[in-house]
């Protein structure tokens, strides 16, 4: 398999070459459109000039003319009419004119040769040395008629220019070759670096570094990386943690389950402590029956709004309810409980979705609350939304559990003392069911002081 350096490397360089050899493609077929017939007409001005001027001398010596003439970077081929010939300047390298090439020129025709020059992939035409690739005049003098070819001495015009060319090509291939494989090795490194953090990361080592300095998409890449790696390393911890509490709440219950259990076997036991021993088994009965509804609901929840029913409810008078079923609790750490909620409010949603939410909500203000403490629950409406605010005078959290309360499998309580039972799925189950309703929740908490909850829902939901 072949790494991703090397497909950078063969991919850019035979963009390279493709993109030389259609330039090149390009370039014939716009001389052959376009430059060829301005290169003929000027070269048939040229021409003819030089052919009038010799008509218009007879008494200057024809071969030294043409012969000066020649050096200044022309090549010539004169015929006469009785068949003799002469050359002047370089050599052709072909000399394939027709005898009906030039009887049209002694019969007083221009021959186009560079115009008609057949077009050849690979061969522009302008550098094709053939005496068919040339002007053809006719030329009168002393009396004599002349055909006269010519075209521009192309190896003499540009045989240093041929060679600057060819250095520079060779040289730009060769360098961009170099620099290729330089910055290819440049780019693709913190890809590899990547490429080994993600083998680091699988194996369950989230320490990984990477270089965030770059200001392109390599760098927002490794930033996002970095991001992932912090947070799944968060969420290991996380994962270890709540399974840690998860097994202690579930062994601790089935200790006592099977503790009371082979106290019922005791034949000396009299009626009240059965019945005593029974009461404390369905009560860790039921603490394993809503840990196992919570699991099974939070994981329902990531099916998202397919399970909603919605309806139109009367969240204030909800609320009224589940503080009424709470009566007992509250009362019991005689905490003094406020609300104000308005008569008939009422928005769309799912009512066991919305009572999970509160009942939630409550118990917890209520579970983290001080004895003789306070429990405010404020309900504002708007327009479009409902706002509604669960202050208690609790333990309250700091500025770190507040970032991550809402996390799966996360409890404030991290030192495992127990004294509040739970699993730290309440919250999570809260904040996702609120979401659904495409609401919001916020907390704002101070340690030692209490907690505020804030819940905004929309009136109606959007289908």
């Amino acid at each position: 398999m072949k790494s991703l350096y090397t497909k950078f490397v063969v991919y850019t360089i035979a963009i390279m070459l493709g993109s030389g050899l259609l330039s090149f493609l390009l370039a014939n077929e716009y001389y052959q459109q376009k430059l060829k017939p301005v290169n003929d007409a000027k070269n048939t001005r040229i021409a003819l000039d030089i052919a009038d001027f010799a008509d218009s001398h007879p008494s200057i010596d024809l071969d030294e003319y043409l012969q000066n003439t020649a050096s200044t970077g022309y090549q010539f081929y004169l015929q006469r009419q009785d068949g003799k010939n002469w050359s002047f300047g370089a050599d052709f390298r072909e000399n394939n004119l027709t005898a009906k090439d030039i009887d049209t020129v002694l019969a007083g025709h221009v021959f186009h040769g560079i115009q008609n020059f057949p077009q050849k992939t690979f061969v522009t035409g302008f550098f094709a040395n053939e005496q068919r690739n040339s002007i053809g005049v006719p030329l009168q003098h002393s009396g004599e008629n002349y055909a006269l070819f010519m075209r521009p001495d192309i190896k003499l015009l540009f045989n240093e220019m041929h060679i600057l060319f060819g250095i520079l090509f060779a040289l730009g291939v060769l360098l961009s070759i170099i620099f290729v494989l330089i910055s290819t090795k440049y780019l693709v490194k913190p890809i590899r670096t990547l490429t080994s953090a993600t083998q680091k990361l699988a194996s369950g080592h989230f320490d990984v570094k990477l270089d965030v300095s770059h200001k392109d998409e390599i760098g927002k890449l490794a930033q996002s990386f970095t991001y992932m790696a912090t947070q799944l390393e968060k969420t290991e911890a996380t994962r270890k943690e709540f399974i840690s509490n998860v097994s202690h709440d579930i062994q601790s219950p089935l200790s006592n389950i099977k503790g009371y259990t082979n106290l019922l076997g005791n034949a000396h036991l009299d009626h009240t402590q059965k019945e005593q021993y029974i009461t404390i088994i369905n009560a860790e009965i039921q603490r394993l029956s809503d840990l196992t509804k919570q699991l099974l609901l939070l994981t329902s929840l990531d099916q998202g709004s397919s399970m909603m029913t919605i309806e139109k409810i009367d969240i204030a008078e909800l609320l009224r309810e589940l503080v009424k079923q709470h009566h007992w609790s509250i009362g019991d750490k005689n905490i003094m409980l406020s609300y104000s909620l308005p008569a008939n409010c009422v928005i769309e949603g799912d009512a066991t979705f919305l009572t999970t939410v509160f009942d939630n909500l409550i118990t917890n203000a209520i579970k983290y609350n001080k004895d003789g403490g306070r429990i405010d629950i404020d309900m504002r409406e708007h327009t479009s939304r409902v706002i509604i605010q669960f202050k208690d005078s609790g333990i309250g959290m700091t500025m770190e559990q507040q970032q991550q309360i809402f996390e799966r499998f996360y409890r404030a309580d991290s030192s495992r003392t127990h004294t509040v039972i739970g699993t730290g799925l309440g919250l999570s189950i809260v904040k996702s069911m609120v979401e659904l309703h495409n609401g919001s929740i916020s907390i704002d908490s101070q340690l030692g002081e209490g907690s505020v909850f804030t819940i905004t829902f929309p009136k109606e939901q959007k289908t």
